[in-house]
């Protein structure tokens, strides 16, 4: 945790309590205060830095199980704070003048990036376990190397309805989207609201650049491109036949599928746009030792492959070698990314011009 933050508990006691509550609260106390300096007496003896007060860690309102995993792990107490990715780039632009947290892992990639021009961020470091990021992945690392990938998942895979359309009538590639066939029928998340939807917006500009991007877009909405808050409320659409096509992250996809919806699930050939997972640590941070630990952790295929199997978003392509992905995810899945320059250069734009169109 960075200087000036005090850990807040998890749990509360009231005030009233009896003689031998009490007691037993006191020996539960002395207990804990044992364990505590045995502890960090181990730590001291080891030649591991000791830790006066948990790791604060910033993430995405899931995988909060990360800071058990870590504690096993390591012996290190980490206090997670969960929230949306807006919720959370809010909560660090309120701290910049005194950063309470020591680590942020979201799927913000394009935003984490910003925060590194300013200084917030350690740059120029690289954990261990790098060495061990697939060749995707590592082509996502800055130059700067002010972050890390853990992982990345579609922001949208084609999806249709298969009691509508079938192998022949259906979208095959993002551009297929624009065909007349599909009027009215085509949905997607708002790209200023929902996490993983501006990757997506940003990825098809930066592949057919800003001008391409948006006339293909702008044809989407004069097609009737129908833009939801967020993906839950285009599967929703897509399960009451409001929309029979949409570009759906690839959680939500999979869910409908395991569910029994009749959805079905295309990857499209030339990369579907993918959203990352990041892991960035405050240059402000006073436990810089425990927190380059943590985000190495985040880089072990043993962890990766805990997150597969038992995290609360387990559908993504790890970012090192050595993990196997859900039995039912496509083995020949293929993401592409936005630049991570053009896709926080451009960032307020697009927004911009999405919320203008989806306006008008």
């Amino acid at each position: 945790m960075a200087a000036g933050m005090t850990a807040c508990s998890t749990s509360s006691t009231s005030q009233e309590t009896t003689a031998a509550q009490s007691q037993e609260s006191s020996s539960q106390a002395e207990s804990s205060q044992e364990e505590s300096q045995t502890e960090e007496g181990s730590q001291e003896a080891q030649g591991q830095p000791e830790q006066t007060e948990p790791l604060l860690v910033y993430l995405n309102d899931f995988d909060a199980v990360i800071g058990d995993m870590f504690k096993e792990a390591t012996g290190y107490d980490v206090e997670v704070v969960v929230g949306n990715g807006a919720e959370t780039m809010s909560r660090i632009e309120a701290e910049k003048s005194n950063p309470q947290w020591d680590v942020v892992w979201i799927d913000s990639m394009y935003d984490i990036y910003n925060l590194s021009q300013d200084g917030s961020l350690l740059t120029d470091w690289e954990p261990e376990n790098a060495a061990n990021l697939t060749e995707f992945s590592a082509g996502l690392v800055p130059d700067n190397k002010c972050f890390y990938p853990t992982g990345t998942h579609a922001a949208g895979v084609l999806v249709y309805r298969n009691d509508v359309y079938d192998e022949t009538t259906a979208p095959k590639t993002i551009d297929d989207l624009t065909d007349p066939r599909f009027e009215g029928q085509v949905g997607m998340a708002d790209p200023g609201v929902a996490a993983p939807a501006y990757p997506l917006a940003a990825q098809i500009m930066d592949s057919k650049g800003m001008e391409g991007g948006q006339e293909y877009f702008t044809t989407l909405f004069e097609q009737g491109l129908k833009v939801y808050p967020k993906n839950p409320q285009v599967v929703q659409a897509l399960a009451s036949g409001e929309i029979s096509v949409a570009l759906l992250q690839e959680s939500n996809a999979y869910e409908m599928v395991n569910s029994g919806e009749p959805i079905t699930i295309v990857w499209p050939e030339e990369g579907a746009p993918g959203s990352t997972r990041v892991a960035a640590i405050s240059a402000s941070t006073d436990q810089m030792e425990i927190a380059q630990m943590f985000v190495n952790f985040l880089l072990d295929a043993d962890t990766q492959q805990a997150l597969v199997n038992t995290g609360d978003e387990g559908y993504f392509e790890p970012s090192v070698e050595g993990v196997q992905q859900k039995e039912d995810r496509d083995p020949n899945a293929k993401l592409a990314v936005a630049d991570v320059v053009f896709g926080a250069e451009n960032e307020a734009e697009i927004k911009a011009w999405f919320a203008d169109m989806s306006a008008m």
